[in-house]
């Protein structure tokens, strides 16, 4: 049985060990511009902790966190919410954890006022890539807003929530 809930201090240390894990096992270097080289990465709960931002985390009857992802404003583009730091075990992938998790973000960007989230990937997360599609995400030919991510995630998507 699995619980899915905001995430909590005590949850940096295990959040962030699974995203830079998974990274690893997707070949996504720390140098190269992805979530894995985020300065913030062990201190996610007082990152999301700030206005339009919220993480949560996947966790089992143990409280082990087992994977997790969020929504913060998109930097340099106030107008939209980004999705972020969507990383979940083996074990969970396959289950529909992961569009339970963007479903929340949806709800959540279209209780702060949004109209649309955003997010960049890369063809390396093929399944992720499919399931923004299979959730009306819209592929884009640039990039939007700041994220830092250089030319590590080529892959722009956006989703409109007022259909």
């Amino acid at each position: 049985m699995y619980l899915i809930r905001p995430i909590q201090p005590d949850d940096n240390p295990a959040i962030a060990k699974i995203i830079r894990d998974v990274s690893k096992e997707y070949g996504l270097a720390t140098d190269a511009g992805f979530a894995v080289s985020d300065p913030t990465l062990d201190q996610m709960s007082e990152v999301y902790a700030q206005a339009n931002s919220q993480y949560w985390v996947i966790v089992d009857q143990y409280d082990n966190v087992v994977g997790g992802g969020g929504i913060a404003p998109l930097l340099g583009d106030t107008s939209l919410l980004e999705i972020q730091k969507m990383y979940l075990l083996p074990t969970l992938r396959g289950h529909g954890f992961a569009k339970k998790l963007l479903q929340q973000c949806f709800e959540f960007a279209k209780a702060q006022g949004f109209n649309a989230c955003y997010l960049e990937t890369t063809s390396a997360l093929k399944e992720a890539v499919g399931l923004y599609e299979k959730l009306g995400f819209q592929h884009l030919n640039q990039p939007r807003g700041q994220t830092g991510h250089s030319q590590a995630c080529e892959i722009w998507m956006l989703k409109n929530l007022e259909n």
